[in-house]
């Protein structure tokens, strides 16, 4: 299937997951927006089906609630930068393009993540400075770490003993 094609998909998903749809009249609308879209890109062509999906095949692996609000915003954040380029004059762009504004909004604190996971990328590891910077935090770092899977494991103990599977 198409990159457009997944469109309906994944923004449901994100309008759903996050709270977003006020009824199924105005995901009826995006469907229809995201159809003239298509006919716009005209993503019947033979070649969208090559390598399958981009976006979707990416989302099944993000579970935790806020995970997939990490790797939605960069979705819509890749959608974003694709509408900047087509024909904003087109009420069917314009509208997809408020809605995923909007969605954007409401998870911008997996922006801010996506920001810091950027950020720690382009650390120089190699300088001194921060080497040294790096083993003062290596304590305080592997607590975080034992702290999260010590809860991790206790929540685990805590459901065995209540599920009688």
């Amino acid at each position: 299937m198409a990159f457009q094609t997944y469109s309906l998909f994944v923004l449901s998903v994100i309008m759903i997951s996050f709270g977003h749809v006020e009824n199924r009249l105005n995901l009826l609308q995006l469907q229809n927006d995201i159809d003239k879209l298509k006919a716009d890109f005209n993503s019947s062509h033979s070649d969208v089906a090559d390598g399958g999906p981009i976006f979707t095949e990416r989302l099944s692996s993000w579970t935790e609630r806020n995970e997939k609000r990490i790797i939605l915003s960069q979705i819509i954040s890749m959608y974003l930068k694709m509408l900047e380029n087509t024909d904003r004059s087109k009420a069917h762009v314009r509208n997809i393009a408020e809605e995923l504004h909007t969605l954007k909004e409401s998870l911008s604190d997996g922006s801010k993540k996506i920001e810091d996971l950027k950020d720690l990328t382009e650390l120089q590891m190699s300088d001194l400075k921060i080497q040294r910077k790096a083993v003062n935090e290596l304590f305080s770092v592997l607590q975080k770490l034992g702290d999260t899977s010590s809860s991790h494991k206790r929540k685990r103990r805590q459901f065995q003993r209540l599920c009688k599977c």
